[in-house]
């Protein structure tokens, strides 16, 4: 699906859809970097779509993209990588953070980055899945991610995240990077639902690198 805004053409996709191909976090690419120039005329074409996250492609061949959200420029965010690397279908993409790796498997689509990449999020747990889900927006000013085991054994966790930062954006569905957080301090594989019921699945890689990945389709 396309939506134009300010003359620009922008694709929409979903990303870490849930099992039944529903849910996901809702993600602007924009393919046409180059239509919009400049830090404030991107600033104002992601605060005017208002998804979470909008990913400006700069060079559709190297997979450079540049990330934001309707208040600020991200260095790295998990599932603008995620979905870009579904749309352009590219084995890497370079963000300002760094090279993130990419590859398809089956139904998934998975990158690979790093948990500092992500500073700035707090993870908060909690006793029970229905803690999480029983939980009202905090105030703005801080980053949470609450989460709580729905089987410890498993890996599998109930999560929501809070991005705190003002802009329109109270709650997201689906977030990658703070779930590569999650990931890097317990040190194992997850299969995370967050929001309504998207998922995401990661696991700890060599080198200090964390795979996360899920579904894609479009919006």
């Amino acid at each position: 699906m396309t939506e134009q805004a300010s003359d620009v053409l922008v694709d929409l996709v979903r990303v870490f859809c849930g099992p039944d191909g529903r849910h996901g976090n809702t993600l602007g690419v924009v393919r046409d970097g180059a239509a919009v120039r400049g830090e404030a005329a991107r600033l104002r074409l992601a605060a005017e779509l208002g998804y979470s996250e909008t990913v400006f492609v700069d060079d559709d061949e190297r997979g450079v993209i540049d990330i934001w959200t309707p208040s600020v420029r991200l260095p790295f965010a998990g599932h603008p990588c995620v979905g870009a690397a579904w749309l352009l279908d590219l084995p890497e993409l370079v963000v300002a953070a760094g090279v993130v790796a990419a590859r398809q498997d089956g139904e998934f689509t998975w990158i690979a980055a790093r948990a500092e990449w992500a500073p700035g999020r707090t993870l908060r747990q909690y006793a029970s899945p229905a803690e999480v889900e029983a939980l009202d927006v905090p105030p703005a000013g801080e980053w949470i991610y609450a989460w709580a085991w729905e089987d410890e054994a498993a890996g599998r966790v109930r999560a929501r995240a809070f991005p705190g930062r003002g802009d329109g954006i109270v709650e997201d569905e689906a977030t990658g990077a703070a779930a590569l957080c999650l990931t890097a301090s317990l040190g194992r594989a997850l299969n995370i639902t967050q929001g309504v019921g998207s998922q995401i699945l990661t696991a700890p890689g060599p080198s200090g690198l964390i795979e996360v990945g899920g579904r894609v389709a479009l919006a």
